[in-house]
């Protein structure tokens, strides 16, 4: 992989992603997005790695979402045939982060606008530090306040009321708050955020890896179901499915 615009590694089953623009704090541009997909597509067929830590170099912040210096004048130049097809992909980032089976942590500092919310929101667990805010920065700058998935994502995290003021005003939440409406679920000084994810991502990584990926698929089904009926039969095939599977005893050395 040419990796220009993010790293990644791997630790025993623990992988770990990093956007590398500190200079723009991580903005996206069309060569991150090009690197993410491509990592994205990976991990879904990647059994070796069981949990996934997304965190942002530099001192500044996580992401700031994206790369107006870059991407604006190009995007308003071009015809809405164009401008629909570079939106669609970029969106399409966090429909990936949904569907991969890895459980992602993200490890959040600073600022985390825009993109870098909906990377925040699009994540399984969200680890933050004292000096991290998030805001649906889009409205800001004239646009709608609802993209990049941000419209599905927050209600169903913090409810429609508190998501539907910051959608509507692009005001900033702050890390307190982020605790405060369980948004985060840890909040860790700086030289502890990456220890912190790790010990989570250990824990994770620790249990039946079928276990993990099928609580992960679950949970992004019952999100939209319109019934609890529907959300226990599906976590009772799956139960049923693990149960199943792990009588079924390994093959001895004389069958391979």
């Amino acid at each position: 992989m040419n990796e220009q615009t993010i790293m990644f590694q791997k630790k025993d089953h623990i992988g770990v992603l990093t956007l590398t623009r500190p200079k723009t704090v991580n903005a996206l541009n069309q060569t991150i997005i090009e690197e993410l997909e491509a990592v994205f597509s990976e991990l879904t067929l990647d059994e070796t790695i069981r949990v996934l830590i997304l965190n942002g170099a530099g001192e500044k912040g996580f992401c700031s979402g994206m790369d107006m210096k870059e991407a604006a004048a190009a995007l308003f130049e071009a015809s809405p045939d164009l401008i629909y097809k570079a939106q669609s992909r970029a969106s399409r980032l966090f429909y990936h982060m949904r569907r991969i089976p890895q459980p992602i942590i993200a490890a959040i500092h600073g600022s985390a606008a825009g993109a870098g919310f909906s990377f925040a929101m699009a994540s399984d667990v969200r680890m933050i530090t004292p000096e991290a805010r998030f805001n649906a920065a889009y409205i800001n700058i004239g646009l709608g306040g609802a993209d990049l998935a941000s419209s599905y994502f927050l209600p169903r995290l913090i409810g429609s009321g508190r998501a539907n003021e910051f959608l509507l005003t692009g005001n900033f939440m702050s890390a307190e708050e982020a605790m405060a409406l369980g948004f985060a679920s840890r909040m860790v000084a700086k030289d502890q955020l990456m220890d912190t994810a790790f010990e989570m991502a250990a824990t994770m990584a620790s249990k039946n890896p079928l276990g993990l990926k099928m609580t992960k698929e679950a949970i992004n089904h019952n999100l939209g179901v319109a019934s609890l009926e529907q959300a226990m039969h599906l976590e009772n095939r799956n139960q049923a499915f693990m149960i199943t599977a792990m009588k079924v005893p390994p093959p001895s050395p004389e069958s391979k």
